[in-house]
């Protein structure tokens, strides 16, 4: 029998010490920061602690048990052959970008980003010594969002040396179609380019979906990418500090074996354990968490539809983050303010996506729906 992830009541929450539960008084409800309420998977919990009562806390030195972990778990849920000898660890995906960046371009290269888009984006490319590069996704009068194939093509011809791809995308939940991820990997191929692929949301693709991982695409994309995974959104992990970076080619790999030895060293080999467990035991732990993340996407966008119809839900295909369109409600550039103000409610401030995100706001169901009526009680009483 499957455990259904528990979301402790809201005053056990508001104990813990994490940024979501740290960053706002009491009476503010947070559903800004991409963290779950649920308790650990079992399995995860159990490795961690284990590896503690060891007193096995050393520096980590190597992937450990996580490359075939993370192999079977990728041919399990998305059909993707992975050598576990091409997995290396580090800190964080953050931390994956900004030391894949700093071996692929040159100081002053341009890399293009695609917002609205994770904004830690707008600082990892500095950080790496590299300029950033905005070609904003494509938004169809059906409200359908894609990459901007010919804008990123024409950035790419005009010198850009890196396409930094979020997928599936933050802040909206879309899986990049198959058919686009392999023209990406032509274009950055056809003009020398990498692209390196923020995958961090993969393990959370809603049922029925297809999530097709770039380097999965082909040769071509192989040659050219450098994906980044970790189980620090599927599992709730991200304090455990353990990403992997992949590379499939000769080429990729060469680029990442000039990174410092100590880029691999950092990873916490605390977090090593539990994302090993976490993809090789966690699977029924997880399909059971996405039930309850798409029952609360069912819940909000029931609940807009029903109260708050002038507010929009783009409705994602992966991860527990909903982009809501609040353009028609007068609550400005950045309703996140407004409702943090009147309703007491944290959201994600959509201009921090970045210029495309100008009347947006981000909102997490990763959360009791007890917790999210709560919220969306305090939305309502900001926009009326």
């Amino acid at each position: 029998m499957t455990m259904r992830p528990h979301a402790p009541h809201l005053s056990e929450l508001r104990r813990r010490t994490s940024i979501k539960w740290r960053a706002y008084p009491d009476d503010v409800v947070p559903m800004f920061v991409a963290e779950m309420d649920f308790e650990l998977a079992p399995v995860v919990a159990d490795a961690m602690i284990d590896q503690i009562r060891a007193s096995d806390v050393g520096y980590s030195g190597g992937a450990g048990a996580v490359g075939e972990a993370f192999a079977g778990f990728a041919q399990r849920r998305w059909a993707w052959d992975v050598a576990p000898t091409d997995i290396r660890l580090t800190t964080d995906v953050s931390v994956v970008i900004v030391e894949a960046l700093r071996v692929a371009i040159s100081p002053g290269d341009r890399v293009i980003i695609t917002p609205p888009v994770y904004p830690p984006f707008f600082e990892l490319i500095p950080e790496a010594g590299g300029q950033v590069c905005e070609v904003p996704l494509r938004c169809d009068e059906d409200r359908t969002w894609s990459l901007d194939l010919d804008g990123i093509g024409r950035e790419l011809a005009a010198g850009a040396r890196a396409v930094l791809l979020c997928h599936p995308h933050n802040p909206l939940g879309l899986i990049h179609p198959a058919d686009d991820l392999v023209a990406l990997a032509e274009l950055a191929a056809t003009h020398g380019a990498m692209v390196i692929s923020d995958e961090i949301h993969a393990p959370l693709v809603h049922p029925g979906r297809e999530f097709t991982p770039f380097l999965a695409t082909g040769d071509i994309a192989r040659q050219v990418g450098i994906a980044a995974h970790s189980a620090s959104k599927g599992f709730n992990i991200a304090g455990a500090k353990c990403a992997l970076m992949i590379a499939a080619s000769d080429t990729t790999r060469a680029t990442l074996d000039r990174q410092p030895e100590e880029v691999g060293v950092r990873t916490s080999i605390i977090g090593r354990a539990g994302t090993a467990a976490g993809f090789a035991k966690g699977d029924d732990w997880l399909d059971a968490t996405l039930e309850v993340l798409v029952g609360n996407l069912d819940l909000l966008s029931g609940w807009l539809e029903a109260e708050l119809p002038e507010v929009t839900l783009h409705r994602p295909a992966a991860s527990y983050l909903a982009w809501l369109d609040f353009r028609a409600t007068g609550l400005g550039d950045d309703p996140a303010a407004a409702i943090l103000e009147k309703g007491r409610v944290a959201l994600h401030s959509g201009p921090a996506f970045g210029r495309a995100g100008t009347g947006f706001a981000r909102l997490n169901v990763g959360c009791s729906p007890e917790l999210l009526r709560a919220g969306l009680a305090g939305i309502q009483r900001a926009v009326r």
